[in-house]
């Protein structure tokens, strides 16, 4: 195990800038997810880790020790890639000990390190086969079997899960949460799905365009997201945005004019200068209500209902053309056409100016705070 450091790391192709300066700590034993939409530089950063990737600019250090050019294999990293990259003519005991053989490890050594791994993943009765005969899952927990038996200081994880279908992902998922409590290894884990980064991480990092967004835990990121790419990033379904327009501003309080002419006290420290602006505010479907008590209101039109059978969301175009998802019990019988109301708590709301940048919100209730 051991601390990372990445020091205003930068990458570029020729005249292209994929990185641009990426600051990270990570601490012995974390388990940090990059997450962002594709293309946002997040698979490039983990490939510079592994060594993979030359380094154009800062430095990267493992256990304080820098790694620009050592190589990959010098690095005490082992790294699990989106495709399995099994030998198909190898059992999994081979594949897992293939890399150990290589290094020359003594044949006793390495029979232990492969059985420990296989206990650890549940792969004991299955070391005589092969690939093919394998699940998806299964030749999954291979790939990570053959990293942990190379016993790294980091463990690398480049979309693990992406060729898996949903329910081996949620399996494999609760698998690689386990794994990491029992190894207490260092792990950094890259993936586009939020979900697996609320689920997995103790610290997610959100990148976008080669540039890091914001740095936090899962609940601070969902509770206290600093800009408003973060904030419709985090969260399934999606942040509510609708445009409103500044009318008032006091000490710890501004009013907004919300669409269809409504206004709604917030609490939150804006500039006088900010008056008659429009800027957006932000809900969570899960914190709107169509039967709930709230200073914060929206009008509008459902377009679309999708029943999940324990919840509903209704999509409902209000009346500057935005559109927002709601949330209801799995028992409404609300149809497409039909005009709703919904309310929220003014606690609830987020307002991004029109730089994406979050304003700063006053203390909230718990159920609006970021919670350990």
């Amino acid at each position: 195990m051991a601390d990372l450091k990445l020091d205003q790391i930068r990458k570029s192709y020729g005249a292209v800038d994929v990185l641009h300066g990426v600051d990270l700590d990570v601490k012995d034993g974390e388990f940090v997810v990059f997450v962002g939409p594709s293309g946002c530089g997040k698979s490039t950063l983990l490939r510079i880790i592994a060594g993979l990737e030359d380094i154009t600019g800062g430095d990267l250090m493992i256990d304080g020790d820098i790694v620009n050019t050592k190589s990959p294999r010098d690095r005490g990293i082992a790294m699990v890639f989106q495709s399995y990259a099994l030998y198909p003519h190898m059992s999994v005991y081979k594949n897992m000990a293939f890399g150990l053989k290589l290094a020359k490890t003594n044949k006793a050594e390495l029979d232990e390190r492969v059985r420990n791994a296989a206990k650890i993943l549940q792969l004991d009765a299955l070391l005589d086969r092969r690939p093919a005969e394998l699940s998806g899952g299964q030749r999954q927990r291979v790939a990570i079997g053959r990293a942990i038996v190379r016993q790294p200081k980091v463990f690398l994880f480049d979309e693990p899960l992406s060729n898996l279908d949903a329910a081996l992902r949620v399996q494999t998922r609760i698998e690689i949460a386990k794994l990491h409590q029992k190894l207490k290894s260092t792990i950094i884990y890259v993936t586009h799905d939020q979900i697996e980064a609320m689920t997995l991480a103790d610290k997610i990092v959100v990148l976008n365009a080669g540039n890091v967004e914001q740095v936090g835990s899962p609940m601070e990121l969902y509770h206290h997201p600093k800009t408003r790419f973060v904030a419709g990033f985090i969260g399934s379904p999606a942040m509510n945005f609708t445009r409103v327009t500044i009318t008032a501003v006091e000490p710890g309080r501004v009013t907004v004019q919300t669409p269809g002419g409504k206004s709604a006290v917030l609490p939150f420290e804006v500039t006088t200068d900010h008056i008659g602006t429009e800027v957006e505010l932000g809900i969570r479907p899960e914190h709107m209500g169509l039967d709930r008590a709230g200073e914060l209101g929206v009008d509008g039109e459902v377009e679309v209902v999708e029943k999940l059978g324990d919840s509903v969301y209704l999509y409902v175009r209000l009346a500057n053309g935005d559109r927002v998802t709601l949330r209801a019990p799995g028992h409404c019988r609300i149809k497409i056409g039909e005009a709703v109301s919904a309310r929220a708590d003014a606690a609830a709301a987020h307002l991004f100016d029109r730089n994406g940048q979050a304003f700063a919100k006053l203390d909230c209730p718990e159920e609006y705070s970021a919670m350990e």
